[in-house]
């Protein structure tokens, strides 16, 4: 009896169908990773569809296996083959008509001799003029003809993908009733009539000639416009000289007919119809084959083809997305498999968007309020797990949820935030047990209704400037992440341990703006020159006194003295050394800030030596404080300066 033998190995047909689903929250705390580091977040975001999930298959390598196909198809042939092999059938024809001949001893064979002597060396001219010749041989007039007849047919069926089987008998009144039929329904349809019945009407009198059965008008315009394209490209792709012999070639083809203009006429129509298609470019192809007119057209409609799926993969226009890209086309020029890694990148990128991780603006994808807070309340976790390993202090996970214990307590609700009261917990679980005959007293377990929470005095709150130094300086010296964390993380913390208090997060530069926590995820650097302390500090005092009843918190971390000042007229004036103008200014809004009874406290990055001069005596002037942390520190100086501050008397 036989036995069944298995073999094992890895999964080869297209993505492993038992792999585990993609982790959503892995990207977006991927992405946060990058951004904290410094990077864009659109970059961020980009890079993540780019480079695809897991293994790897993303956008990038899809555009780069397009790429190599391309360069393969520009290296399939010489384009000037229909040419050359109708220069190759016409010197066959002549080498018979000649030998012909020469068995002849009559005036007339002499005569035909001199005219095969004296035909032009221009293969179009040449056949042009054996137009209306007499041929002796049988076998070199059937060559000749073949030569007209094979480009027409070449032609034809390069059109009309559909058309190999019509023309077999060499008939081509059918062919010309079509045209002139599908260029009546093209005319139609620019005009914008309704053309539906039209189009079932055409289908049924000419579908034989469309096997690719397109459902609708606009599928045809497609198909058709994409191998008229193609034999556009063909005649751009020639030199002068080949691009007006096979023009004259091919209209010989033709002949007089009404085809050769019908098939003019359709190529306007299709021209009016899709204008955005490439029709004028050209390419240089080499290769060891000359290639034939449809060979030639066909590999020049591939490389249009891929030029197209190059374009949509690169997604390089605003408010691009993966719906843009031809699944279709990605599995007709790439296989199978390629088309399902796009698919697989559709579902994360509509899974991010369904999840409420990323939404859509006019520039594209950007991190959700969702995924903002994510990313801080990891940069805080990272910062407060610095707190813990090097000052030894813990998770300050009830930071801020009240005030000092007044000594009372209440039962426990859902949603309080207290400090749970154990003592009188765990006494209300040991007298409830107590109550209950026939139940032993230990061990203790705790029910729902035992918890109490210690009642406490609620903490004033505060209102906090964090003034982040924008400039270019910030970037070039590795600065700009930890900068980009640290704000991220107090805004957190703010929102979710102090809520009472109010956050203004101010950027400056050459300028200073108030940036919500998307809009600083999402900054970037830019090499304006300007460092704006004094612009920074005018818009905290404004936040400051929007608030007058909370504790005054100013902090600012920056890595250059102010070296830019507003004037009267609103414009800021930037200099470097800084101006006398520009001190003033700044410690004139120090000045306010210290009336106010804000302590503003700085947090110094470098080791200039004019700023360390500036801020010590801004310091000495307020009273607040100067720290000088190493970049990768800052969070944690900044987060536990903060909760220091905000416990303050004014």
């Amino acid at each position: 009896m036989a036995r069944n033998v298995f073999r094992y190995g890895a999964w080869r047909d297209g993505p492993d169908p038992l792999a585990p689903p993609y982790d959503v929250r892995a990207a977006v705390d991927e992405m946060g990773e990058r951004v904290m580091q410094g990077d864009s977040l659109r970059d961020a975001l980009r890079d993540l569809i780019r480079r695809g999930p897991r293994d790897g298959h993303g956008l990038d390598s899809l555009r780069d296996r397009a790429r190599r196909m391309r360069r393969d198809a520009l290296r399939r042939g010489n384009l000037d083959g229909a040419v050359t092999r109708a220069q190759q059938m016409l010197d066959q024809a002549l080498a018979t008509e000649r030998d012909t001949l020469a068995a002849r001893d009559d005036m007339d064979a002499r005569f035909n001799e001199s005219v095969l002597d004296n035909l032009p060396r221009s293969t179009s001219q040449a056949i042009s003029e054996l137009s209306e010749y007499n041929w002796a041989s049988p076998e070199a007039r059937d060559i000749y003809q073949q030569i007209l007849d094979g480009l027409k047919r070449e032609v034809v069926e390069q059109r009309f993908a559909g058309m190999r089987n019509a023309l077999q008998n060499g008939d081509f009144s059918d062919v010309s009733a079509m045209v002139g039929d599908l260029n009546q329904l093209l005319e139609k349809h620019a005009r914008g009539e309704d053309t539906d019945d039209a189009f079932r009407d055409f289908m049924d009198k000419h579908g034989r000639f469309f096997p690719d059965n397109p459902q609708n008008i606009d599928e045809l315009i497609d198909s058709l416009a994409r191998q008229a394209a193609a034999a556009e490209r063909l005649m751009r792709s020639l030199s002068p000289q080949q691009r007006e012999e096979l023009q004259n070639l091919m209209d010989q083809a033709l002949g007089d007919g009404p085809l050769r203009g019908q098939l003019s006429e359709l190529t306007d129509n299709l021209k009016a119809l899709r204008p955005g298609m490439n029709w004028g470019r050209g390419e240089r192809m080499r290769g060891g084959e000359n290639l034939g007119y449809g060979d030639a057209a066909e590999a020049l409609g591939e490389i249009g083809d891929l030029d197209e799926l190059i374009d949509q993969l690169g997604q390089e226009h605003p408010g691009a997305t993966l719906d843009d890209v031809d699944v279709e086309a990605v599995e007709r020029q790439l296989g199978r498999s390629a088309a399902d890694d796009l698919r697989r990148l559709r579902e994360l990128e509509r899974e991010l968007r369904r999840e409420g991780w990323v939404e859509r603006d006019d520039d594209g994808l950007t991190l959700s309020p969702k995924a903002l807070r994510r990313l801080g309340q990891t940069a805080l976790s990272r910062i407060f797990h610095d707190i813990a390993g090097k000052r030894g202090e813990h998770d300050m996970r009830d930071a801020g949820a009240a005030g000092d214990l007044i000594g009372s307590s209440r039962r426990w609700e859902f949603g309080d935030d207290q400090p749970l009261d154990v003592v009188r917990t765990l006494g209300n679980a040991v007298r409830r047990r107590a109550g209950t005959p026939g139940t032993a007293t230990l061990p203790v377990r705790l029910a729902p209704e035992d918890f109490e929470v210690a009642e406490t005095e609620r903490r004033a709150s505060a209102v906090v400037a964090l003034c982040v130094d924008l400039s270019y300086s910030m970037y070039a010296d590795g600065r700009w992440g930890p900068m980009k964390q640290t704000a991220l993380a107090l805004s957190h913390l703010v929102a979710t341990k102090y809520p009472q208090d109010a956050l203004q997060i101010i950027g400056f530069g050459k300028y200073a703006v108030s940036l919500s926590q998307g809009e600083l995820a999402a900054i970037e650097p830019t090499m304006e020159k300007g460092t704006n302390l004094q612009h920074a500090l005018k818009l905290a005092g404004r936040h400051l006194r929007r608030h007058p009843g909370a504790e005054p918190v100013v902090l600012v971390v920056t890595d250059g003295e102010p070296t830019a000042h507003l004037e009267d007229g609103g414009e800021a004036m930037f200099w470097w050394p800084p101006l006398p103008e520009t001190v003033q200014a700044t410690v004139r809004e120090v000045d306010l800030l210290t009336r106010y009874g804000a302590t503003m406290n700085v947090f110094m990055l470098g080791d200039d030596p004019g700023l360390q001069r500036f801020m010590d005596a801004v310091a000495r002037r307020n009273g607040g404080r100067v720290f000088s942390p190493d970049a990768a520190e800052l969070g944690r100086y900044v987060i536990d300066d903060y909760v220091r501050a905000r416990r303050g008397r004014r």
